[in-house]
């Protein structure tokens, strides 16, 4: 114990020899300048702590200032309204939009004044259908056929004397031609606008006789004649008809007539 004491005693003696003795008490304010870089300065430190030669730096920021510019609102300096300028370029068409809705119907008009008359209507009528009782044969030479009943002859425009029908019109006119063959024997006619023959009603021969028909369409201008005619005599050739029926009818009627 006594041991301990005397190191401790002669420790507390030695240390002031070792680390020197401070011959001034620095204050708190001098060792706080002492650790702040050189040219700074507290701004509660008096002035005659600095020295002569210490110069004042201000510090350099890392950030760059943004540019000021000033900006002036050339709304609130609007001026008069100047003169219309001229008429630009019409711009291309747009799109077609939509179809709209349908819109409400109107309220309906007044009525109207009745117009001037018009023309008459003029209609013109042809027709005819005649037929024959008397049975045929074939001869040297062709043989119109004749016919001695008269069914239909507006205005007469067909001719009986002659069996031809005279168009008096320039128009379109259907004909139609019936005949009955005769047993074992050819049945060979034509229906003839003018001098042409236009078409053939035609029967092979049969052991029995049958109805036969021909029809057509004709344009004729006024004078033309439309008629029918037997072949001539090259083979056995015939129609047959007797008193009691009437086996035989050529008709015939405008279906339009063509305006001047």
């Amino acid at each position: 114990m006594g041991i301990a004491s005397l190191g401790f005693l002669w420790g507390v003696f030695l240390l002031p020899l070792v680390f020197g003795v401070p011959t001034k008490e620095t204050t708190f304010g001098e060792s706080v300048a002492s650790h702040l870089p050189k040219g700074c300065r507290r701004c509660c430190d008096p002035e005659d702590l600095m020295s002569s030669d210490d110069t004042i730096q201000a510090p350099v920021s890392p950030y760059v200032l943004p540019e000021v510019r000033p900006y002036i609102n050339i709304t609130i300096l609007k001026g008069d309204k100047g003169d219309r300028g001229p008429t630009g370029t019409p711009g291309k068409p747009g799109k077609n939009g939509t179809r709209g809705d349908r819109g409400s119907q109107g309220v309906k008009g007044d009525k109207g004044q009745a117009g001037s008359p018009g023309s008459s209507c003029q209609t013109h009528y042809s027709a005819f259908s005649v037929g024959r009782k008397t049975g045929l044969h074939s001869s040297e030479n062709f043989l119109s056929l004749l016919f001695d009943r008269v069914f239909v002859n507006t205005d007469g425009h067909f001719d009986m004397a002659t069996g031809s029908f005279v168009a008096p019109l320039r128009g379109l006119y259907f004909f139609s031609l019936n005949v009955h063959s005769w047993n074992y024997k050819e049945t060979y006619v034509h229906i003839v606008h003018n001098e042409q023959a236009v078409v053939i009603l035609y029967a092979q021969p049969s052991e029995r006789s049958i109805m036969q028909s021909q029809s057509v369409m004709l344009p004729l201008v006024p004078g033309d004649r439309v008629w029918v005619r037997l072949f001539k005599r090259e083979r056995e050739n015939g129609i047959y008809s007797d008193d009691v029926d009437t086996y035989i009818t050529f008709s015939g009627h405008l279906i339009k007539a063509e305006d001047n």
